[in-house]
């Protein structure tokens, strides 16, 4: 058990409302220390209730980076977009790595039916203009120039 300044109570309240949020879904340690501080908890309390979570394993940056992929390529998210919100949520790349390597299957089958779904299947001639809106869009979702490039060549 960590020490609190015998502070038995305070260890247990920090951990009851870590566990709280956890219970609802997955979350990250820099979300989890930022939900927590709201609270009035002091931080480096929270640091240390953390990390006894990370170590049992209730609270997994890893298990996160998953759940939160897994959701944002079903909802037609890009590996660039995907990443970039990992980072602001506290999770670095090596767990990105992981968590889209078995989700994405294809970024650019997932990019073909994303663009399917907005613009439909016809392969009509489309104006720059309208090309370029196009393109926006898609990057907007988080999906490379470079993939992009490649879709729209191969309409």
């Amino acid at each position: 058990m960590l020490e609190f300044d015998n502070d038995l109570d305070k260890f247990k309240a920090i951990k009851e409302a870590c566990l709280q949020y956890l219970v609802r879904r997955e979350h990250s340690q820099k979300e989890l220390l930022r939900k927590v501080s709201e609270k009035g908890f002091a931080r480096p309390d929270i640091d240390l209730v953390i990390s006894e979570l990370a170590e049992q394993g209730l609270q997994s940056d890893a298990r996160f980076a998953e759940s939160y992929a897994r959701s944002r390529v079903h909802r037609g998210f890009g590996p660039l977009r995907i990443k970039t919100e990992l980072q602001q949520r506290g999770v670095g790349d090596c767990y990105f790595d992981m968590a889209v390597e078995d989700i994405a299957g294809s970024w650019q089958a997932l990019l073909m039916q994303v663009y399917e779904k907005k613009y439909g299947a016809s392969s009509s001639t489309i104006d720059i203009k309208e090309l370029l809106k196009r393109s926006r869009f898609l990057q907007q979702r988080g999906f490379s120039t470079e993939m992009i490039r490649e879709l729209l060549k191969n309409l």
